[in-house]
């Protein structure tokens, strides 16, 4: 089981996670957790605190001579922002009234938080629940994709859309995965709709407003089998949708036609099943977005999510002061004009880990060397039928 836990505020000292399950003896790029670390950070609309953090981790136990020993993992991202902050953000520091929110903003955890905990100031609410919280959780998803890539799965983001401009669909080439691993996420094929894209941030920006969008994210060569159709809370399906809803600001997760299925006849929404000697059973279309009952079904898995725009406007909506309770406008902190390209990054990692997660329940393994002997076994089993 690949389990994980994460702390630290935004403005805190740092992050850290601690995670558990991995096999001993997977060797770990600590270069390759940073490059994800930078990618999470790109994006034209990020705001000023990408130009002030630089994410670096520290792995801090778990791993000796650069492969893991089967014990806990723990890593951790410094904030470099915690210089200006300390004074806030320190244990035994004082309320701080002019750093203090007390003006929620509208579709923001402020003051659903806040009255949850009874917090009177909110930033004692978005400290956690800012996507700061992410880059760890970026971390933890480049340890996956290392497990991933000894079983020969990889995985690619991109995003369709940002601000209602789209781009149609494409089949992505497992050969389009390892310049998008090295590059940014924004992988707009069709230059005039990037051109577009970019046009409307820069509106955005010059009016305080926000953009949303949507990404997609695609797991190539998962093998069949993982999930399950026994138990409700087992389907692969499920636990995708669980992951990628978590990060914040997402509002919706579609696997394969997702809603457009909904509108399709039978005969249209379902992928034909093939079969040929050097191949074994395939499909030649791929609307179930590689998983049929909660299992995958050996084709390339495709989880798409669309992202509210991001709930700190420079031109603020109306809000109520918590304390006087009259109308006010809604806190601004320091923001992005949009975070697309950063959800799908982070949407990377949390596929990443959950496939992870289930590759470790099926093939077990206290060891990467055992875990693959189990696993060339089931595929020799497969190839057999």
């Amino acid at each position: 089981m690949l389990r994980f836990l994460t702390g630290g505020e935004s403005h805190g000292m740092a992050l850290t996670a601690i995670v558990e399950g991995l096999p001993a003896g997977l060797g770990v790029d600590q270069e390759m957790i940073n490059r994800d670390l930078a990618r999470r950070q790109m994006g034209y609309g990020r705001g000023q605190r990408m130009q002030i953090e630089s994410d670096q981790v520290q792995i801090l136990s778990g791993v000796r001579g650069g492969k893991t020993l089967g014990s806990p993992i723990t890593m951790q991202i410094r904030n470099r922002d915690w210089e200006n902050w300390k004074e806030v953000m320190a244990v035994k520091a004082p309320a701080n009234e002019a750093r203090a929110v007390t003006r929620p903003r509208p579709g923001h955890a402020d003051l659903a938080g806040g009255i949850k905990y009874d917090h009177k100031d909110f930033r004692n609410v978005l400290e956690r629940a800012s996507a700061r919280e992410t880059a760890v959780r970026v971390a933890v998803g480049a340890l996956a994709k290392v497990l991933l890539q000894r079983f020969h799965v990889s995985i690619l983001g991109h995003v369709l859309s940002i601000g209602g401009s789209r781009r149609s669909r494409v089949e992505l080439a497992r050969s389009e995965v390892q310049p998008a691993v090295e590059g940014s996420p924004v992988r707009c094929l069709d230059g005039e709709v990037e051109k577009d894209i970019l046009g409307r941030i820069e509106k955005a920006q010059a009016v305080g407003e926000t953009l949303g969008g949507v990404f997609e994210v695609c797991a190539f060569d998962v093998p069949v089998g993982l999930g399950s159709y026994v138990h409700w809370d087992k389907r692969l399906d499920a636990d995708l949708a669980r992951a990628v809803m978590s990060i914040p600001a997402i509002k919706g997760v579609e696997i394969g036609l997702g809603f457009e299925a909904a509108e399709r006849p039978g005969s249209e929404a379902h992928d034909v099943i093939n079969y040929r000697r050097d191949r074994g059973f395939f499909r030649e279309t791929n609307r179930a977005g590689g998983i049929e009952g909660g299992v995958s079904n050996g084709e390339t898995i495709v989880v798409r999510a669309a992202m509210k725009p991001i709930p700190t406007l420079g031109s603020p909506l109306r809000s109520i002061h918590i304390i006087s309770k009259r109308e006010s406008e809604a806190a601004v902190e320091r923001s992005d004009v949009t975070a697309v390209p950063s959800a799908c990054v982070i949407a990377e990692a949390a596929v990443a880990i959950v496939l992870a997660g289930h590759m470790i329940q099926k093939f077990g393994g206290d060891s990467i060397e055992e875990m693959q002997r189990n696993y060339q076994g089931y595929i020799s089993q497969v190839k057999s039928l």
